[in-house]
């Protein structure tokens, strides 16, 4: 059984082994693939496995031995999922292996933007303490999140979790979700729609999937419902913002600042607008890439190969 990795190198760099994914068939693993490639790696396939390399309905159409792809992330809108349906080919992906670290990231984001731990720890290495007159300085606005309200759009498992870390903060939670779920557990907690969400939040943070819905829907017309002291939290999909209405917010002061993991196109082009936005922290789409969530990724991967050669298919999102 032919099985290909399209792009195997953000999942395993070198740290991880893919001794378990050689003993289920004949492996070839390319580190990455670019588009004119695809179809040319692919051929012969029973076995896809991607992360960010597209499979297109016109791809899929010519691949007559593909049976299965495997998503190694949760999103899945990098596949024709209808397209792979209709050739019979099952199409499963990796749910809720990155949660822990996908929260410890959106936190991370949000205390830097209350703390700016980095910039007063720069500060302090420049010499400003050592030269200050008090026992203590600091260069920027430190807000405490008790008693702050985090809205929360999308709440599938990442979101339910950041719930639970903003609640132990001391914050009151407003949510939206596509599918609402009893959450008479919560204290400080309600649902509301995304426009009442945005105008009595302080901090926004998205975890939904990207759909047609959800494209482009921190858009101009929804930022500026947001109050100006208000934080924006992107560790979801980049094209749920738009990166140019985000940077016009933050430069016009419409809202406080942004902490995002994504972007509209990855890698970025140079010129990208929130490069040069006021108050806006970016990371390089990290927050399911620690050891600990690649590891939980390669084995839940593994396991839907092996339910499929089982003739028993998990995970499966195109059934």
């Amino acid at each position: 059984m032919k099985i290909v990795v399209l792009d195997g190198f953000t999942l395993n760099p070198g740290d991880l082994t893919w001794d378990t994914l050689h003993a289920l068939g004949d492996v070839l693993i390319y580190d990455r693939t670019s588009p004119e490639e695809i179809l040319e790696r692919s051929l012969d396939a029973e076995i896809l496995l991607t992360n960010k390399t597209p499979l297109r309905a016109e791809v899929i159409s010519q691949l007559k031995s593909l049976k299965y792809i495997g998503v190694l992330a949760t999103g899945y809108n990098i596949v024709d999922i209808e397209a792979a349906k209709n050739q019979g080919i099952f199409v499963s992906n990796v749910p809720a292996y990155s949660t822990d670290s996908v929260v410890q990231l959106t936190f991370a984001l949000i205390l830097e933007l209350t703390l700016h731990v980095q910039k007063h720890s720069d500060a302090v290495r420049e010499g400003k303490w050592a030269n200050s007159k008090d026992f203590c300085f600091w260069d920027f606005p430190l807000i405490e999140l008790a008693g702050k309200t985090i809205g929360i759009i999308g709440f599938g498992t990442i979101g339910q979790k950041v719930a639970d870390v903003a609640t132990a903060f001391g914050m009151k939670v407003i949510a939206n979700s596509r599918r609402p779920t009893d959450q008479s557990h919560r204290k400080n907690f309600k649902w509301e729609s995304i426009s009442t969400l945005l105008e009595e939040s302080d901090f926004v943070s998205i975890h939904c999937p990207l759909t047609a819905e959800t494209q482009s829907l921190m858009n101009r017309e929804n930022l500026q419902k947001m109050k100006s002291s208000a934080f924006l939290i992107n560790t979801s999909r980049g094209p749920i913002i738009v990166d140019e209405d985000l940077a016009e917010a933050l430069n016009n002061n419409t809202i406080a600042g942004a902490g995002i993991d994504v972007l509209s196109v990855e890698p970025p082009q140079k010129n990208n607008p929130l490069f040069t936005a006021q108050n806006c922290i970016i990371t390089p789409h990290i927050a399911w890439a620690t050891k600990e969530a690649r590891t939980r990724l390669l084995a839940i991967a593994l396991e839907n190969i092996s339910a499929y050669q089982s003739g028993n298919p998990k995970n499966v999102v195109n059934s």
